[in-house]
């Protein structure tokens, strides 16, 4: 029985309301109604509430089947899988259950959340140092509390100084010493008081200069300065606060505008041309240093080699690779269309040739991998019509005529977006929630040995990257996640995988990772991709403009990972991104294929600074949305750039000189 018979019986059978599906008994109600209890929540902040469900047919009656819980403001109130709900921040909220294997138009209840305001109970100052000597600024920092000692972000303290002659505060907190002396410090908010006594200490700074090894760099360039004190002897102090500032002279004709970043470390980055003078400041002593800053100069052109069109779907991810007999091959899947992966002969760029597809049950191909030995690919499989998706394994030692050796779906039947091969081990997502670790040695008879899934209320997963026997994911809000499965750092394998660091930024868009370590500083980053649809994501007759960018997370210390530069091109947003040597291959969505020289010591926008190379902004005219770039992923390859496009297919470009103007 076909989805036509099993929709017209239902319309004959005047139940609109219940959905059927063929099973070896015959026809099975299914749900049309999930019952909450309780149907709505109020909590204090803190308090925690397990949802019960019951998930009933269109006569009341109850049906097994699986529910699966989320909330869209997950840091203000968060969900786990068994529907225990915790109130994180106060606020109107709502968590969405939703019946298992229908994701759009399905069975689902929306329970209303209320997290109440608490009522403040106290105030305390944070990080006020011991000792300020006189002559300096710092920022006063105090928070106010609940009853539960959770902190009210909404509560902001003023503060006020007994002896304005000793100590005087601005309107945004910073407390300048003005001399010596003892004075009391009172906090403020929501009727609440506090105070605390500080002492002003003599400033036993005489004398200022600042060491630079570097006197002219390039923009993008991290220039470290250190400022050095002395007292009245000229003995090198230590401890007393040092501001370190900058002023320009800019040399370039773009116009004012902001000009480098600096950080109270010593670290210094300039965006445009120009002379810096590098400014030490404490109390009254002051120092400086200048410093030119000349272009990068590391712009190259694009040149196209070749287009293999796809017009009349859209195209998902790539992979492209070296076959056994030594031609160069790429696969590319389909999105929202009929299941098929397409693979190319591409060891002539200019003359890519289709050569073979495969057509699997899916509404979309959506990733496309191929180990390295050039024998096996998988393809992912979303929109199944049975809902077993999971993943198909397929012998590409002839990529013209490609074989099928198996299809794995256990547990997999939710849709796996994205995956990944090493070593004989397949990593796929499994319903955007974790990713399974499953053994393709004998790829005939694939099993799963292991899974991570991240212990987050409300948690979910988009990608997976293994380079090194470290796995990244990326989990959105949960952020970035290394995990050991065979590097060794944690004892982990593919059969045992053990988290060794993580990292979270505050959009929660985490939606592509890839690792790169720097040679010439030996520091090692993770590269964090963004994705965002703020204006909707349009499949037909009109462009889409997405946002975010590039994080680049700096886990040279894997207990202290930080954010320490960007690379964001604006009004656009990131998708999939490569890296080889020291150049990053971003594919930017509607701008198109960007290259980046990633070179020495990152810090600051990347993009500001003159370290774009090139970029290729791919369309076409007949392309699915017309006219308009949407460019999936990148994979540079023997010298040549590959890509995928949304909306056009397949692109091969190459960078090339500058040409040279005439005079």
């Amino acid at each position: 029985m076909n989805s036509s018979d099993t929709q017209s019986i239902a319309q004959r059978l005047a139940f609109p309301a219940i959905l059927f599906i063929a099973s070896a008994t015959g026809l099975v109600a299914q749900a049309a109604q999930v019952r909450v209890t309780p149907a709505k929540l109020t909590m204090n902040i803190g308090d925690k509430i397990e949802l019960k469900t019951e998930v009933l047919d269109v006569g009341g009656r109850p049906v097994d089947q699986e529910v699966f819980f989320f909330t869209r403001a997950r840091g203000s109130v968060s969900v786990d899988k068994n529907g225990m709900v915790k109130a994180l921040k106060s606020g109107e909220f709502s968590v969405v259950v939703r019946v298992a294997g229908r994701r759009r138009g399905g069975v689902s209840a929306i329970v209303p959340v209320t997290v109440l305001v608490p009522t403040p109970a106290s105030i305390t100052f944070r990080g006020t140092p011991k000792k300020i000597y006189a002559n300096t600024t710092i920022p006063l920092r105090a928070v106010v509390l609940d009853e539960k000692k959770h902190v009210r972000p909404d509560l902001t303290p003023t503060f006020a100084s007994s002896n304005r002659a000793i100590a005087v505060i601005d309107a945004f907190g910073n407390l300048t010493a003005r001399r010596t002396g003892r004075c009391e410090i009172t906090a403020k908010s929501a009727g609440l008081t506090t105070k605390i006594t500080l002492d002003i200490v003599a400033n036993p700074i005489r004398e200022l200069e600042i060491e630079a090894e570097e006197t002219e760099v390039r923009t993008g360039d991290v220039v470290r300065f250190k400022p050095r004190s002395k007292d009245a002897s000229g003995k090198v102090t230590v401890g007393v606060p040092i501001h370190l500032s900058f002023y320009a002279k800019q040399k370039d004709d773009l116009g004012p505008g902001a000009s480098g970043q600096i950080e109270q470390d010593g670290r210094f980055v300039a965006e445009t041309p120009g002379i810096y003078t590098i400014v030490a400041t404490c109390g009254n002593v002051v120092a400086r240093r200048t410093l030119k800053v000349v272009k990068r100069n590391v712009q190259m052109r694009v040149k196209v080699l070749g287009h293999g069109k796809v017009l009349d779907v859209h195209t998902s991810d790539l992979w492209v690779w070296e076959g056994i007999d030594g031609r160069d091959y790429a696969v590319t899947g389909t999105w929202g269309a009929n299941g098929e992966a397409i693979f190319w002969d591409v060891t002539d760029p200019e003359e890519m040739t289709e050569i073979s597809r495969v057509k699997v049950d899916a509404r979309t191909v959506n990733d496309v991998k191929v180990s390295k030995d050039g024998r096996i690919c998988i393809i992912s499989r979303e929109g199944a019509s049975n809902r077993k998706n999971g993943m198909i394994l397929l012998d590409v030692t002839n990529p013209r005529s490609p074989k099928r050796l198996s299809t794995f779906t256990e547990n997999l039947t939710g849709g796996v977006h994205n995956l990944f091969i090493d070593k004989g081990y397949a990593y796929a997502l499994s319903a955007g929630r974790r990713y399974d670790v499953i053994d393709i040695k004998d790829p005939e008879a694939p099993f799963r040995v292991a899974s991570y899934e991240v212990n987050t209320p409300s948690h979910s997963i988009h990608d997976v990257w293994v380079q090194d026997g470290i796995a990244y994911s990326s989990n959105w809000r949960n952020g970035l996640h290394l995990v050991d499965v065979g590097n060794g750092i944690k004892g982990g394998s593919p059969t045992n995988p053990v988290k060794i660091a993580s990292y979270t930024y505050p959009s929660g868009r985490n939606h592509a990772a890839f690792p790169y370590k720097s040679k010439s500083t030996g520091k090692f980053y993770v590269i964090a991709g963004d994705e965002a649809f703020p204006f909707g994501l349009s499949t037909r007759e009109k462009p889409t403009y997405p946002r975010g960018w590039f994080h680049f997370v700096d886990f040279t210390d894997l207990d202290n990972p930080r954010e320490v530069a960007r690379y964001q091109v604006p009004e656009a947003g990131t998708h999939n991104l490569w890296v080889e040597g020291d150049i990053l291959y971003g594919a930017y969505y509607n701008a198109g294929i960007r290259i980046v020289d990633i070179s020495g010591e990152l810090m600051g926008d990347l993009y500001r600074q003159g370290r774009e190379i090139a970029f290729f902004i791919p369309t076409h005219h007949k392309g699915v949305v017309p006219n308009a770039a949407m460019t999936w992923g990148p994979q540079p390859h023997k010298g040549n750039i590959f890509f995928t496009d949304w909306n056009s297919g397949l692109w091969c470009v190459k960078l090339v000189p500058q040409r040279r103007r005439r005079r």
